[in-house]
């Protein structure tokens, strides 16, 4: 069995996975409430024990993976991770402290990372050689997978598609302090951000009119959406032609089997792809064009950041 340790700034999710892909037993820690990444690798290896006692024994924990915001998995360092307290200015080598206070062999790496990975492991992503996971939350991650492995690039910070300038987006400013990055448009944030400009620059009835601006999320404009509101509709219409030119763009140099889309947006279905496969077909290569898949991940729930931080253990 693999523990599985998901870190966002809110909460950090451990759980301890089976070979099928099932999470047994889990349990969570505040990650703000910690100063230091030694305060929380304490109370880490408590919970670890806890988890370990629930399963029949820490020894049966092989392997050790962590998925956490700006992580490196050639170094084991996290940071820094703006949502991360005691990771927020200057890194630290997670990988090297959890091993030590564990015993358990440790990998760290990126949250979009993790979930290609869980993805290829797990779920839909097992009958392709060669996918690209585009996570859609807050931003827009990704995970590159090319001969059935993952590419990590010089650095291992490889496949931060979310970073691409994209003309449409280029009076955005992006949380990595450049303009036009493509999650400016394409992500749960970028979403918002077209449905305030749209109400601003029409006079198109709509739902999200009944919004103060600060209150319009993309859950509330797919809401809206699927009611048939008009200026809704023409958000995710222009999310999807950003994000299938991307993805055009993208097929370029890695020749994908499939596209793999992962997170909330991912769950609003056609109206997100729909306009995305239209794009696509219609700027892509004729050589990419036809054979390439766009599916929505089957490791979704709950526990799926948890699984996919399970794949990563070595």
């Amino acid at each position: 069995m693999k523990l599985g340790l998901d870190i966002g700034g809110t909460n950090s999710v451990f759980g301890v996975v089976d070979d099928n892909g099932t999470v047994v037993a889990t349990g969570s820690l505040k990650t703000s409430t910690y100063k230091t990444a030694e305060e929380f690798v304490e109370d880490s290896k408590k919970l670890i024990e806890q988890l370990g006692e629930e399963i029949g024994g820490k020894n049966k924990i092989t392997g050790f993976g962590i998925a956490a915001p700006n992580a490196n998995h050639y170094t084991g360092e996290v940071g820094p991770a703006p949502n991360v307290v005691w990771a927020h200015d200057e890194k630290c080598n997670l990988g090297s402290l959890m091993e030590e206070a564990t015993g358990i062999p440790c990998s760290v790496t990126n949250d979009a990372n993790a979930a290609a990975l869980g993805e290829k492991k797990y779920g839909v992503g097992k009958k392709f050689k060669d996918f690209i996971m585009i996570t859609l939350g807050t931003g827009l991650g990704s995970g590159i997978i090319v001969n059935h492995e993952l590419l990590y690039g010089k650095n291992g910070y490889a496949g931060e598609l979310g970073h691409v300038y994209r003309q449409e987006a280029a009076d955005r400013m992006c949380g990595c302090g450049r303009m036009g990055c493509l999650e400016t448009i394409c992500s749960a944030t970028g979403v918002a951000r077209t449905a305030r400009k749209m109400l601003e620059e029409s006079n198109e009835p709509s739902l999200l009119r009944e919004l103060k601006p600060e209150e319009i999320t993309s859950y509330e404009v797919s809401k809206a959406a699927e009611k048939g509101d008009k200026l809704a509709k023409a958000v995710y219409d222009f999310t999807g032609e950003v994000l299938g030119k991307a993805c055009a763009d993208f097929a370029t140099f890695i020749s994908p089997e499939a596209f793999i889309f992962f997170g909330g947006m991912a769950k609003s279905g056609d109206l997100l792809l729909g306009p995305l496969r239209k794009a696509y077909k219609e700027n892509a290569m004729h050589l990419f064009r036809d054979e390439v898949k766009f599916l929505a991940s089957t490791v979704e729930g709950s526990n799926a950041a948890v699984i996919g931080a399970a794949a990563v253990a070595p």
